[in-house]
């Protein structure tokens, strides 16, 4: 039997006040073709952001390796593409086990919210601190950038977000009309 949150359970008489997930809106609780609208400008909205990333990275990499005499430059090329490889994968792997990680425990619509930007406030103080690591880590940038890769190709693959997970689960214990 579907549950009042499945998209495959009858429609209900009573109307039920459908949370509205972050960057989905409530598109979630259908699953239609605007919610994978919704889904796949998202994913090119970050492969854009990551297709620049990833130029600036190589464009600083560039620069670094502009200075190595032509021997080490060859051996650095080839330790790089073996680091971004692996890079790759461990970015992956990180994602993975962290959205299964949130899985076990997914969190309502409000707790979401409250995370999200909490998450933000800690993100800008980076951001300012890491402006010097760029230029610090200019010889390994084709690693780093490998690695945001894997990590958020992971991420854009999975076939539903614990933040939909936590609003289903949400809708179940709370009946209509609370």
């Amino acid at each position: 039997m579907a549950s009042r949150a499945s998209s495959e359970g009858a429609a209900s008489a009573a109307p039920v006040r459908i949370p509205a997930v972050q960057g989905l809106g409530t598109t979630w609780y259908e699953r239609g073709p605007r919610y994978w609208l919704r889904r796949s400008l998202t994913a090119l909205l970050w492969l854009a952001v990551l297709a620049f990333c990833c130029y600036i990275a190589l464009v600083l990499y560039g620069s670094f390796r502009a200075e190595l005499p032509s021997a080490v430059r060859t051996v650095w090329d080839w330790a790089q593409v073996a680091a971004s490889v692996v890079a790759l994968v461990w970015g992956w792997l990180v994602q993975r086990r962290d959205h299964r990680r949130k899985l076990l425990d997914p969190p309502a619509p409000d707790e979401f919210r409250a995370a999200k930007r909490d998450q933000v406030r800690r993100t800008t103080g980076l951001v300012v601190a890491g402006r010097v690591l760029w230029l610090i880590a200019a010889p390994v940038m084709p690693a780093l950038a490998a690695w945001v890769v894997g990590w958020t190709i992971a991420m854009l693959t999975v076939p539903e977000y614990p933040s939909e997970i936590g609003a289903r689960r949400w809708l179940e214990e709370h009946p209509a009309g609370s």
